[in-house]
């Protein structure tokens, strides 16, 4: 028998599932053994799907080679919509800061997902980050302005000023989402009415070093 906490476990394929589960951020082994004891009363059927799903998910889903959200294709939906201003580019640091602003209907220009925040007590720095690319493509010409929505920390703040201080030597104009998202805040975290208008209030990043 396994002991697990002080329950009996009978099976050690409970456990390995266990295991497996319990690496998922933010699950702990008690929500871990819970989640894979309902999945022992799904249909056979069922959990087929359940695991292909995860096997295609790992095997077909790529990043977007311009703008690094993730996509199912070389170019996600967004970069290759011709509906959207290609000449606006919001840079976040996560694909969940995409989903949040998109939730918001407010903004219509395209996306640089950096992939982190420069963060030197986790080791990141910026050649950990997809900030390259970005350069890049500023420095084609096709974009004339160039929105910093990071998260409102100590990290989003350093990240956003190494960013400014990249781009200004080239003729874009460099804004910065309006502060009605909490100092401290997290973008995937604030309500979609919120996170809306700071997108459309947006200022100078300028103005916002001067704050």
């Amino acid at each position: 028998m396994v002991y697990f906490r002080q329950v009996n476990i009978p099976s050690r394929y409970i456990e390995n599932a266990v295991d497996q589960v319990s690496s998922l951020p933010g699950v702990g082994r008690k929500t871990a053994l819970r989640l894979v004891l309902a999945l022992l009363k799904r249909k056979p059927e069922d959990i087929e799907r359940f695991a292909n799903s995860l096997t295609d998910l790992h095997a077909n889903t790529r990043w977007c080679k311009q703008c690094n959200n993730l996509s199912d294709t070389d170019l996600c939906t967004i970069c290759s919509s011709p509906f959207r201003d290609s000449k606006t580019v919001c840079v976040v640091g996560d694909i969940r800061d995409v989903m949040a602003i998109e939730g918001t209907g407010q903004y219509q220009g395209k996306y640089h997902v950096l992939g982190g925040i420069i963060s030197p007590m986790d080791g990141i720095g910026p050649s950990d980050l997809f900030i390259e690319p970005l350069i890049e493509r500023v420095a084609s010409g096709e974009t004339t302005e160039v929105i910093l929505a990071l998260n409102a920390t100590m990290e989003g703040e350093t990240t956003a000023f190494y960013l400014f201080r990249k781009l200004s030597p080239h003729s874009v104009k460099i804004s910065s989402i309006a502060r009605g998202v909490a100092v401290g805040g997290e973008l995937e975290y604030t309500d979609e009415v919120t996170l809306g208008r700071s997108i459309m209030l947006r200022t100078p990043y300028e103005v916002t070093l001067k704050r």
